[in-house]
């Protein structure tokens, strides 16, 4: 009896009322959803309840409607046990498998739905890193030899077209082998990646290097996830931009260029035809030059505007969508 009265004060300790978790010791198929729910009742967030009682639902109703075996189940932990282990400080495995399932896609565009005139917004992808050195406008944001030359400009405004002035742009892209620079053994520094500012009129302007068609990486369980779903692993060119600025909603987008095939079978769903630029091939190689490409080469040109949104713009637009839904 003391052990009894000892266990229920230990719990009451850790805040947890015995009298009000299941009473029900017959843990079967049919009543295992109701315990596990009792069991999470005393959850202090209301938020936190509600999301784990979805997932419980979802999650043992998926297991039911699938007859799922042991042997299944176990496939699924090692699966997901494989994709941990994958994951180091510049490759996270389990956003590639969220992106690739569409997770990440429907999380974004629930809550980052844009006003009508506002830039849309895409995924992050796993290969963004905080180490991007800080760069002037105009400059390059690779190294020389990374891939053919491109340069873009443009501005950044308000819906009303007002300029954003002193917005961070931080921008990273493929080099012209399809690789990100986190993806070579020996990166010493970051490349084909940068930072920069807006001027008093909004006004960004850098050079790149036009990227191309990659595959995401394929050596760990999500790579083998998508052989087995008959899928390839292949993204059409884009170049990844992220904008700041106060009083405005952060900005995750990314530029998809016309013509690449893997426009409509993107691997992890990231394009919107919004998104879809076509830059323009430029044979001055004087205006080469004067760009400050180091060779007299012809570039590709792009010219891109983007719109921020208000804090107040964005919460009206994920409200109409929430409605609408």
């Amino acid at each position: 009896m003391d052990s009894i009265v000892n266990a229920a004060e230990k719990a009451k300790a850790h805040g947890v009322d015995l009298s009000k978790l299941p009473q029900n010791m017959d843990m079967t198929a049919s009543s295992i959803t109701e315990n596990v729910h009792a069991m999470n009742a005393n959850a202090n967030d209301e938020r936190t309840k509600f999301i784990f009682q979805s997932l419980v639902d979802h999650l043992h109703d998926f297991v039911r409607e699938t007859a799922l075996t042991t042997e299944e189940w176990m496939t699924t932990i090692n699966f997901l046990t494989e994709t941990g282990k994958k994951c180091t400080d510049i490759r996270q495995e389990f956003i590639l498998l969220s992106d690739t399932l569409g997770v990440s896609t429907l999380v974004d565009s629930m809550n980052n739905a844009k006003p009508h005139g506002a830039t849309e917004s895409t995924v992050l992808g796993p290969f963004f890193t905080e180490d991007a050195h800080d760069v002037q406008l105009g400059d390059s944001i690779a190294s020389e030899g990374k891939g053919d030359y491109m340069y873009l400009e443009g501005r950044v405004t308000d819906i009303q077209g007002k300029p954003v002035q002193n917005a961070i742009i931080n921008t990273w892209e493929t080099d012209g082998h399809g690789l990100y620079d986190t993806q070579y053994d020996e990166r010493m520094e970051p490349d084909c990646r940068g930072r920069l500012r807006t001027a008093e009129d909004g006004s960004y302007s850098f050079r790149a290097v036009v990227p191309v068609s990659y595959a995401i990486p394929s050596d760990g369980p999500v790579g083998k996830m998508l052989s087995v779903l008959g899928r390839h692993v292949l993204r059409p060119a884009h170049l990844h931009i992220q904008i700041q600025a106060p009083g405005y909603e952060s900005l995750t987008t990314a530029l998809y260029f016309k013509g690449d095939p893997y426009l409509t079978s993107d691997a992890v769903f990231g394009v919107k035809s919004s998104l879809i630029v076509k830059p323009e091939i430029v044979d001055d190689l004087s205006l080469s030059k004067s760009r400050g490409f180091k060779e007299a080469k012809p570039h590709a040109y792009l010219k891109q505007d983007f719109v921020l949104a208000t804090p107040e713009q964005g919460a009206e637009a994920r409200r109409l969508l929430a409605t609408s839904n």
